[in-house]
């Protein structure tokens, strides 16, 4: 919206600099930092007013565990509205409003996020750990992949680069046309990434922390995406409706360091699935518009490897009936190990951040 400030440079010199993604972005994050900070509060005494609180795994599941987060329980959840009003309005407010890609995210977060929020809402009102199935998770995760690949293969700049295969380290597509296999790619990368944030959401700070690394570099290369030349020089693909993203994902860096002012620990609120799942399934609707699918599985590296803890666990125990690790996610397992929840979360976001630089170093490696 401000973006058309710029026209005005004529006769007010200065306004020139509403031109600029690099401005608007870092205004982006301040706003959604701003937005976070000046509501937080208020939002965590309205949560607690309507009594929703978090509910603790039993113990029935886990004796330890139980003991360890038994005194989280009631700690208001269903924060994720306040990352997601912040990273709406920061967009709305500093990015072109004529990129399609914008609104893509943009619905893609709303979209998850009332699923979420849906979810959090059965839990709280259950009193129960179980909210929305996981059938019917899968599929409204499902038709907003549909919703995606339908935007792409109806626009036709960006049509037949929307069917192409991109892997890090290669300069050119491995895969020039995937056909109808794009749906189930697409469904792969938003289902994936959304659920990979909502295991990796169980300590306080712990998702949010590492969501900001992973938005942080997907604000470069959806920065060098949408330039051509930079594009040209990394050889990387070029999408001109590309750079706006990069406001996006500054305002979710901005709305994640406003969040985890009261998401540290203690926390005092919880993002629940209505943020995680949100986060999650627009992080990889971004990658897909900068077509960098499969280098999130490298930046997101932490959110990668807590989803395949508990694959990994499911599966050993279903076939051998015995468990690889304590608990899964793998955050549980390092907690009944002894480590200090403390010390979980901090180590994860140092992995976090060494993965978000390993995704952008392979911009040279090609």
């Amino acid at each position: 919206m401000l973006y058309y400030l710029h026209r005005l440079s004529d006769h007010f010199g200065g306004l020139n600099v509403f031109f600029y993604v690099t401005f608007r972005a870092v205004a982006a994050a301040v706003t959604g930092f701003s937005i976070c900070l000046l509501f937080g509060n208020l939002v965590i005494r309205k949560l607690t007013a309507l009594k929703i609180g978090q509910p603790i795994r039993g113990a029935e599941e886990v004796h330890r565990l139980a003991t360890l987060h038994g005194g989280k329980a009631g700690t208001p959840t269903m924060g994720g509205v306040l990352i997601i009003g912040a990273v709406f309005i920061s967009s709305v407010l500093w990015a072109r409003p004529d990129s399609r890609f914008v609104w893509l995210a943009l619905f893609a977060m709303l979209y998850l996020g009332a699923l979420g929020f849906a979810d959090d809402y059965l839990k709280v009102t259950k009193k129960k750990t179980e909210g929305v199935s996981g059938r019917v998770k899968l599929f409204f995760q499902i038709v907003l992949a549909m919703i995606v690949a339908a935007v792409f293969l109806t626009t036709p700049l960006i049509e037949v680069q929307a069917r192409e295969l991109f892997i890090p380290f290669v300069k050119t597509p491995v895969v020039t046309n995937m056909s109808w296999f794009v749906l189930p790619f697409f469904a792969l990368v938003i289902v994936g990434a959304s659920n990979a944030v909502n295991l990796t959401d169980g300590l306080d700070g712990l998702a949010i922390g590492c969501t900001i690394t992973v938005a942080m570099a997907y604000s470069v290369l959806c920065y060098l995406a949408g330039n051509f030349r930079i594009a040209e020089y990394l050889q990387v693909p070029f999408y001109p409706f590309t750079a706006e993203l990069t406001v996006v994902c500054a305002a979710l860096v901005g709305a994640g360091f406003g969040f985890l002012w009261f998401n540290c620990y203690p926390a005092k609120v919880f993002m629940g699935d209505t943020g995680s799942l949100a986060i999650g399934g627009m992080m990889g609707v971004i990658a897909i518009c900068c077509k960098q699918e499969l280098l999130l599985a490298i930046v997101g590296g932490v959110f990668v490897i807590e989803a395949f803890s508990v694959i990994l666990q499911v599966i050993s125990f279903k076939a051998t009936g015995r468990r690889i690790f304590l608990m899964s996610p793998l955050h549980h397992h390092f907690e009944l190990a002894g480590w200090k929840e403390n010390t979980v979360i901090v180590r994860f976001w140092i992995l976090s951040g060494v993965f978000a630089l390993l995704g952008l170093a392979t911009l040279k490696l090609r």
